[in-house]
């Protein structure tokens, strides 16, 4: 790579003038600019060593790569003549006279808390969409399944059990992560989720009377915001007391006394104050969505990719949970917002389709086939910010076929009866009766945002956006022959990789970051880690030891480059909690200790700690396939390449 160069392209793109502040991390450059809109995304689309762009908290970053963004940073130092400052510094220029915005805070903290449990609430979810065709009537004739074949019965109720238990022991799961999240001890934010769910709850009488004063023995089955407040409480005392007691009583006194606390709190003045905020807003959302019908289900299904783009998404299972209480309770229609989510995954599933037929570079149309099927499985960040957004014109076709067919769902009442995956499969998670209708909205859904995207993707003002990106095969002006680009394939060997971390593995397209989400920096896994030390997962020689320690990149010594990122913009910590043990240039053996961290510290800071492996070098392999799935330990095989 020509860094001079780089820096040059993309100072010209983003005006020099236009830069306010600059930094970089171990794959972008992350800069402060006066006027966004000012930039040539054009050229920066089509330059080769940009891999990507996209715009978060006030920063404009372009994804160079690692190693190459230091050196391309470097020159846009010299060039510009800004400050270099850290990435610290410079989210408080980003963020100058911005007001916190406490809605926005609280909906990030639902996030953080929501995304580990998700798996569970799906799985049930599913389970529950299971359950629901076979004891449904009219699906498959007059009579449900299972009165048709009583066999059946058994499975049926077993299925029953197991969908209902991760919604029943929701507080549990939300207790646990929670407790994580505000720095408790998950085992005790455990504990107060099954004091909230337990059986003997309400059993023998209604209330306790404690002092003359009746207190409710209410069951916070299903509940969210109630746990929630507890699990806060229990975090501040446990702190507190940790402080506080000698060392020789606070093992046995911390916990005895913090639970004992939080639970007689909850169940007098938290848990019944809570619960009317609970229900109050799961009130004023049925209450919407009564009103408005099928033009709030519009203006939503319009606007669901937006929200999808600052990752606050992830906040709504707790207020699908609530819906889905609601239902099952009789004073609700069920959860309209898993469809309208369907029908946003959809459109820009169809649209990326749409760019596969109008484009022709080859790496471009592999990018569209595989992200586009995953978007109708109900992951659409590499779609959105591989393709849909570097197009522009495709995103926005997206979100008016995405609110016609949210605004149809709400003509035709259709709702969901559990959590699943939301897009072509989510028939299995709507009410049995509304199928068809579900159906039908998504093949509108699809067909007019493939339409809206290809005929568009043909017009002039629209073929400026696909003609400007490098192709593979370009056209000779002057004679109209395809001239071949030749592209070097390095060296490289089938090797595979292992595991670097202890911890369970997460699918890369689903972190919370989408230069790897979208797989811009290259094909690999994510490992939610339970330990805090990073090995080699290879021989060969560290190339790049970041002095925050939160990023290394080596070189196998059979050719593959690997990028190992501890956490989610946990450059911002600048080295707190990490700390490196391998330096650039060292050779390192498979198992080697290269540094450590602390998820804790991590945690504190509000940071995410999944880590990313991933092959950088992508394209010099015909396969990179993941060869685990869930629990893995060190030095277990974790990447193919060949």
């Amino acid at each position: 790579m020509d860094y001079p160069k780089v820096a040059k392209e993309v100072i010209a793109a983003v005006g020099k003038d236009n830069l306010v502040a600059a930094a970089h991390c171990a794959t972008r450059l992350r800069l402060v600019l006066k006027d966004d809109s000012k930039v040539n995304q054009v050229a920066l689309d089509a330059d080769d060593d940009v891999k990507g762009t996209f715009k978060t908290d006030g920063q404009y970053q372009v994804i160079i790569g690692p190693g190459d963004v230091n050196f391309v940073y470097a020159e846009l130092i010299k060039e510009t003549g800004l400050k270099e400052v850290s990435t610290d510094d410079l989210k408080k220029i980003a963020t100058e006279g911005q007001k916190t915005n406490l809605l926005m805070a609280f909906i990030k903290l639902l996030s953080d808390i929501f995304v580990p449990i998700i798996p569970a609430l799906v799985a049930g979810g599913l389970l529950m969409a299971l359950n629901n065709f076979l004891t449904s009537a009219g699906l498959f004739g007059a009579k449900s399944l299972v009165e048709q074949y009583p066999a059946i019965e058994g499975i049926s109720n077993m299925i029953q059990v197991m969908s209902a238990a991760p919604f029943i022991y929701l507080p549990v799961l939300v207790g646990i992560s929670a407790a994580k999240r505000f720095g408790a001890n998950q085992f005790l934010g455990a504990a107060i989720g099954m004091i909230m769910t337990t059986r003997d709850l309400g059993a023998s009488a209604e209330y306790w009377n404690i002092f003359g004063l009746h207190v409710s023995q209410t069951n916070y089955a299903y509940q969210v915001i109630p746990v929630l407040a507890a699990v806060y409480i229990l975090a501040h005392l446990e702190k507190f007391f940790h402080k506080k007691l000698p060392s020789a009583v606070d093992f046995t006194f911390t916990p005895l006394l913090s639970v004992m606390i939080t639970g007689f709190l909850t169940f007098t003045v938290v848990g019944p104050v809570m619960l009317l905020i609970s229900n109050g807003i799961t009130d004023v959302i049925v209450w919407l969505y009564n009103t408005t019908g099928f033009i709030g289900m519009a203006i939503f299904g319009g606007t669901y990719s937006l929200i999808v783009m600052t990752g606050l998404h992830q906040s709504f299972p707790a207020i699908e949970t609530q819906l889905l209480s609601a239902w099952r309770e009789g004073t609700g229609n069920g959860d309209f917002i898993f469809v309208v989510a369907s029908m946003a995954n959809v459109a820009q599933g169809a649209a990326t389709f749409a760019i596969y037929f109008l484009t022709k570079n080859k790496k471009m149309k592999g990018l569209t086939s595989s992200s586009g099927v995953s978007a109708l499985l109900g992951i659409t960040e590499p779609a959105l910010f591989g393709v849909n957004l570097k197009y522009r014109f495709p995103f926005f076709c997206a979100l008016v076929a995405s609110a016609v067919g949210a605004a149809f769902a709400g003509l035709t009442k259709v709702a969901a009866v559990s959590l699943g995956s939301a897009g072509f499969l989510g028939f299995l998670s709507i009410n049995a009766k509304s199928i068809p209708m579900y159906v039908v909205a998504e093949l509108i859904t699809f067909v007019l945002a493939f339409a809206f995207t290809y005929f568009y993707g043909k017009t002039k003002a629209a073929n400026v956006f696909v003609a400007e990106v490098a192709d593979l095969v370009a056209t000779d002006a002057a004679t109209e022959q395809p001239v071949v680009v030749s592209v070097e394939k390095k060296l490289v060997k089938a090797e595979t990789i292992v595991s670097p971390l202890d911890g369970e593995t997460v699918a890369l397209t689903s972190v919370n970051d989408p230069v790897f989400s979208s797989e811009a920096m290259g094909k690999g896994i994510a490992i939610k880690p339970s330990g805090n030390t990073v090995y080699a997962p290879v021989d060969g020689t560290v190339q790049i030891a970041f002095e925050t320690g939160h990023a290394y990149g080596l070189k196998s010594d059979d050719g593959a480059e690997i990028l190992i990122h501890v956490g989610i913009d946990t450059v911002s910590m600048d080295g707190e909690g990490f700390e490196q043990k391998a330096k650039a240039e060292q050779k390192v053996k498979k198992g080697d200790v290269l540094g450590t961290f602390d998820s804790a510290k991590i945690k504190a800071a509000g940071l995410d700690d999944t880590t990313m492996v991933i092959v950088t070098n992508t394209a010099d392999y015909e396969e990179v396939t993941p060869l685990a799935n869930g629990k893995i330990a060190v030095g277990d095989n974790l990447l193919s390449v060949k």
